[in-house]
């Protein structure tokens, strides 16, 4: 039985240790903001210029003023701060975020990172992922482990242009917790009733 984005969300969560900063990428990542603990003193930041997000808003909370890099609407928490994008990219740059969380297309045993296009199809663009895997000091991808085809996600080598090199630390799938190791990928944790056959780890 693989974990449901939920799970996913939740073992992300507990990867931070306390007072720690981090920054959630669009899609699944911004799911962890719903299961990080108040009193573990984590700030989120956002690229668009928010620090302090929270998680989602109930429907009267709700402000069309307050949003992610997503686009998605947010709470915030006490002690939030806003701020432009020079600096927002300033402290990405700067290696001040302890913690990124971004999807992926393809994740290589060496922790090499595709995640922002596939040659001959639209794509919207880098976004800030380029930064925040070259400025933060721990790089998690939280995503589905095969294509919507049926091909594995985690490779031996990635096929698709990179995003980063050798940046990748810790993956949560649905099928697990794994860990680039330079030949193949470490098992953390397996989801209930997953085997490592179901994974499709490269040899």
């Amino acid at each position: 039985m693989s974990w449901t984005k939920e799970e996913m969300a939740q073992r992300v969560a507990e990867l931070f240790p306390k007072n720690v900063s981090v920054n959630l990428g669009i899609g699944l990542p911004s799911m962890v903001a719903s299961f990080i603990k108040e009193e573990d003193g984590i700030m989120i930041h956002s690229e668009n210029g928010v620090l302090g997000v929270s998680g989602k808003p109930k429907e009267e909370e709700v402000s069309p003023t307050l949003i992610n890099a997503g686009k998605q609407t947010i709470t915030i928490k006490a002690g939030a701060s806003f701020f432009d994008s020079a600096l927002s990219f300033g402290m990405i740059r700067g290696g001040h975020i302890d913690y990124c969380v971004l999807g992926a297309m393809e994740v290589d045993a060496e922790g090499n990172l595709a995640n922002w296009m596939i040659p001959g199809k639209k794509v919207t663009g880098m976004g800030g992922a380029m930064d925040l895997v070259n400025g933060a000091k721990n790089v998690v991808i939280m995503m589905s482990h095969f294509t919507k085809t049926g091909e594995a996600k985690l490779l031996k080598k990635t096929n698709l242009p990179l995003t980063g090199m050798k940046c990748v630390h810790e993956i949560i799938t649905e099928l697990g917790h794994f860990r680039p190791n330079g030949e193949s990928f470490d098992i953390i944790k397996l989801a209930p009733e997953v085997t490592e056959k179901d994974c499709a780890l490269p040899n």
